[in-house]
């Protein structure tokens, strides 16, 4: 599929019901609303009695797996997923290509709890993602009963990163990056694990060519507690997705686009088995995301011979998320970038007037006024 067709049917598709970062369990309970009985099942509850829904679509051989949101503050493959499932809803060509060759199990949302309160964990504070093998938790036992019992040929786990992560040299940000989970310690490659890395570089070849040097490869280190490392250890394909920055795009509404992108080229991928002429090597070709970015910098500050690093906490505040500016660093940061940087040599830096930066503070107010910086911050 060429990459004008992909991104001509990421733009019919987008659900623009969905905006932004926060998405409470009603509004995707509204999108499943009208779907027939046939397509839909509550397959168990969280911890605090919130509805884990389930859809499913297609009647081919090929059995595929994928969820979102089992962790709560992580939405953007979310809205990517409900686009996902309106294109598979259309009339196009390949949507009906793709449903005679597999059959899909939705969870829009494993981790209801977490997206209600916009919080990674779930109610009682276990990271699901890490609670794979003792599948302590009412989220987790629901997931393990649903994998067992459709036994799935390929798992998508779908995630979101955070804006510190870039790619490349120079350091660009890492909007869309992969991983083919190891499924041991020596994180050696076998046929399960070379399938996750071909359906990765089919992706790739098409992202490379509408986002450039801006898809990671995340670090593989081995973690039986992990999902994907499980489901990898169990035999099952299985590729995480991680939804990451792109510049300016603090709602994710450019990234949402670009994963419904890498679903639709994957899976048209798998119903047509194209995947398959990919090397998987180059998998490895792909640079690992590091940690190299902060939301903005404050450059070259006056008698410090420093920068200023702020990053952005998403907090929610009345039912949306306010991107509240903290002061992270300060010192040399030459090794970082900003996603926005300003130069403020030759102007005094401020901090509610005096200059003690040495406490981490939530940042009021930045502007540049004559020879000074004025940053107003209250300890957070």
């Amino acid at each position: 599929m060429e990459e004008e067709r992909l991104l001509d049917l990421a733009a019919q598709y987008k659900n623009e019901s969905f905006f932004g970062r926060y998405i409470p369990l009603e509004e995707v309970e509204k999108f499943i609303a009208d779907f027939p009985s046939t397509q839909k099942s509550v397959l168990g509850e969280s911890v605090l009695g919130l509805p884990i829904h389930q859809l499913n679509f297609g009647e081919g051989s090929i059995k595929v797996l994928m969820w979102s949101q089992m962790h709560g503050n992580e939405t953007t493959t979310t809205k990517a997923l409900i686009d996902f499932i309106g294109f598979l809803q259309s009339d196009s060509a390949e949507a009906k290509e793709i449903l005679s060759k597999i059959s899909f199990r939705f969870i829009l949302m494993l981790n209801p709890d977490g997206a209600k309160k916009y919080t990674r964990k779930n109610a009682n504070d276990v990271d699901l993602n890490r609670d794979a093998q003792r599948c302590s938790q009412p989220e987790s036992k629901v997931f393990k009963k649903l994998y067992t019992e459709f036994q799935p040929d390929y798992c998508f786990n779908l995630h979101d990163q955070r804006t510190l992560f870039g790619v490349g040299e120079p350091a660009k940000p890492a909007t869309v990056s992969f991983l083919a989970p190891a499924f041991n310690e020596d994180r050696d490659v076998d046929e399960s694990r070379i399938t996750a890395m071909q359906l990765i570089v089919y992706m790739n070849m098409s992202l490379q060519k509408i986002i450039p040097n801006q898809v990671g490869r995340y670090d593989d280190g081995f973690n039986l507690n992990c999902v994907g490392d499980t489901l990898q250890n169990l035999g099952i394909p299985t590729v995480l997705f991680e939804a990451g920055h792109f510049k300016g795009d603090y709602n994710r509404e450019e990234t949402r686009k670009l994963i419904l992108i890498a679903l639709i080229k994957s899976t048209w991928g798998l119903s047509t088995k194209t995947y398959k002429n990919t090397d998987y090597q180059e998998y490895f070709k792909i640079p690992e995301n590091k940690k190299c970015f902060y939301d903005v910098i404050l450059r070259n500050a006056e008698k410090r011979d420093a920068d200023l690093a702020i990053q952005y906490k998403e907090t929610l505040i009345d039912n949306k998320i306010s991107f509240v500016p903290f002061l992270e660093t300060l010192g040399n940061l030459e090794a970082y970038m900003g996603h926005q940087e300003m130069d403020v040599s030759g102007k005094k830096l401020l901090l509610n007037r005096q200059e003690n930066l040495s406490e981490i503070a939530e940042i009021q107010e930045i502007s540049l006024d004559g020879k000074e910086c004025l940053v107003n911050l209250t300890k957070a």
